[in-house]
């Protein structure tokens, strides 16, 4: 048996057998013993049928009849190269270039997995600190989730988990509420949350800014519990130098990497820093601004003291009013009362003075053209919900004006009816004094800087842009005779584009810049000529006052806003090194 070449070839593997074979293997020691075995051997010690007794050494193999395996390799034959592996269809293969730089693998990718790509491939982003950091994070804001660059990691010691979560997000928060509750727009509040929690290391946050509500959200990975945090805005503050500290604050975190302690402590300084005009001194830019915007449709000297007088007292009623707890509403029909009763009482005492000047000058100073330059911006970088709430504020604003100018109007024309020198027709005639309006358009705006407790060195600033803005529109309204609200719009838009200008300069809030230099585009006479015909019943005549002075106001809004965008045109946006990769919009606005 252990002869026989092809039994011996088959004991390789004891669990295949021939027929009678495998029978007696399957059997063990139960058939007859092979010749001098005189013992049967024991459990542990029996083997398969096909193995030789102990001291017989098995037979040699043919050397043609080595057993191989069917899935060897042939001598002489190279293997083949491995297979590459196979990829997703939206990654771009590795190695191709686009020009002079290599294509990189997605940005934002983690472990878990690839992102998806856009069909032409993802432009290289590299957001150098070089650029301001509006622009920086602005660019990020548009981006895909996916696209978005991973922060910067710095090496951390076995001791070292770096800032807690909780902290970073309280952080966060309390800086957008500052620049929020400031004026600034929602667009410009999410760049700088997303900026602050990007600097300390949170690289999957999602901050969102409304009306009152400000949140963020952070996902440490795709498989960990997110954390959200939220805080509400419920007082609202004109204080434009402690809007620009919090904007070099953010520069600081973002740029220069200070410690999660310094940014508290400089939070904390920003809080408590003084206002940098007492009340007094807003009192007093209030009359020089309703002064100054008397001198724009005409008025004299004494028409300048009646209507900065009306003014002052209107503002230390709305005071008064918000002392005692009243809302804003009520605050801007007491302070719109004062104004419009001096005027009356100079159109009673047929005096030489103009009494709609006079009442023009007193409604420059309420009209708000802050809240709704910034409410028309909101909209138009798709935040819906808070351009409403923005514009429904504004809307509340004007009905309490035209309340308080109303009631006082009907009261004078009940004790007078015929009362000539507040007939529309003959109230305001065409007054062309270039030098004069000019210095009262700077006036406005340096009396508008006061109001909104502007830095020193952006009062200059901004009231060279406010007497450029009306030179302008003086020029296309009355020398080439273009229709107002274009050339308003036109105008505004010079506005916006300086100022986006000089923030990028300066590394600040473009708001200082641009909100003073408004003032002398607002709508004060067509608002009061509206108000007019309501209160002697001229409907028809009122409401395309009315109509033409919201034209006015929306072509501001407008102007200033797309002059930024067209600043924004001319600036380089960071990041994308790839040639021809253009600057992404703020929303899909197209339906689709």
């Amino acid at each position: 048996m252990a002869s026989d070449p092809q039994r011996g070839q088959r004991n390789i593997n004891p669990q295949r057998g021939d027929k009678d074979g495998s029978a007696r293997g399957s059997r063990g020691s139960a058939g007859p013993e092979p010749a001098g075995e005189d013992r049967k051997p024991a459990s542990d010690e029996a083997h398969s049928a096909f193995t030789p007794p102990l001291g017989v050494p098995y037979p040699p193999l043919p050397e043609d009849e080595h057993p191989t395996s069917e899935f060897a390799l042939p001598a002489g034959l190279r293997p083949e190269p491995p297979a590459e592996q196979e990829g997703s269809a939206f990654t771009p293969p590795a190695g191709t270039t686009t020009g002079q730089t290599p294509l990189p693998t997605p940005v934002g990718a983690t472990a878990m997995g690839l992102a998806f790509t856009p069909p032409h491939g993802i432009p290289t982003v590299s957001l150098t600190k070089e650029a301001p950091w509006q622009d920086r994070m602005r660019t990020m804001l548009r981006m895909p989730v996916g696209e978005r660059p991973v922060p910067e990691r710095r090496e951390r010691g076995d001791e070292d988990t770096g800032p807690a979560v909780p902290r970073v997000l309280d952080l966060t928060l309390r800086i957008g509420e500052i620049l929020l509750a400031g004026g600034e727009g929602a667009e410009d509040v999410e760049a700088a949350m997303f900026g602050v929690a990007h600097a300390y290391g949170l690289e999957r946050v999602e901050p969102t800014v409304t009306f009152t509500l400000l949140s963020i959200s952070y996902q440490p990975s795709l498989v960990d519990d997110p954390v959200t945090a939220s805080r509400t805005v419920r007082r609202r503050g004109v204080d434009y130098n402690r809007l620009s500290a919090v904007f070099r604050l953010v520069d600081e975190i973002t740029s220069e990497g200070i410690t999660l302690e310094e940014a508290y402590r400089g939070l904390a300084e920003i809080r408590r820093n003084r206002h940098p005009y007492p009340s007094w001194a807003l009192t007093v830019a209030s009359g020089l601004l309703s002064g100054a915007a008397s001198m724009l449709v005409g008025g004299g000297s004494l028409v300048f003291l009646a209507a900065a007088v009306g003014s002052m007292l209107g503002d230390r009623l709305a005071w008064l009013a918000s002392g005692r707890g009243l809302p804003e509403f009520y605050q801007f029909v007491v302070a719109a009362m004062p104004p419009a009763a001096v005027g009356l009482a100079f159109g009673l005492a047929h005096s030489s003075v103009q009494a709609s000047a006079v009442i023009t000058g007193g409604l420059f100073a309420l009209i708000p053209g802050r809240a709704l330059v910034a409410g028309v911006h909101d909209g138009l970088t798709g935040y819906y919900i808070t351009a409403a709430a923005r514009l429904l504020e504004v809307g509340y604003l004007i009905v309490g004006i035209v309340v308080g100018v109303l009631s006082v109007l009907y009261i004078g024309l009940q004790v007078s009816p015929g009362l000539k020198r507040l007939n529309p027709e003959q109230a305001l005639g065409s007054y062309h004094a270039p030098l004069v309006q000019t210095f009262a358009a700077m006036l406005l705006a340096l009396a508008f800087c006061v109001l909104l407790q502007q830095e020193r060195h952006t009062v200059a600033f901004a009231t060279l842009n406010g007497g450029v803005a009306w030179v302008v529109y003086g020029a296309l309204a009355d020398v080439a005779g273009i229709n107002p609200v274009p050339a308003t719009a036109i105008a505004a838009g010079l506005v916006g584009l300086f100022g986006q200008l000089l923030s990028r300069y300066r590394y600040a809030s473009a708001l200082p810049y641009v909100t003073a230099a408004i003032g002398p585009l607002l709508p004060g006479s067509a608002t009061y000529f509206g108000l007019l015909n309501f209160a002697q019943g001229h409907l028809p005549q009122g409401l395309t006052s009315l109509v033409q002075a919201a034209s006015l106001a929306l072509a501001i809004a407008v102007g200033v806003n797309l002059g930024s965008e067209v600043a924004r045109l001319f600036l380089r946006a960071p990041g994308l090194l790839e040639a021809g990769a253009g600057r992404r919009a703020a929303k899909r606005t197209r339906g689709f």
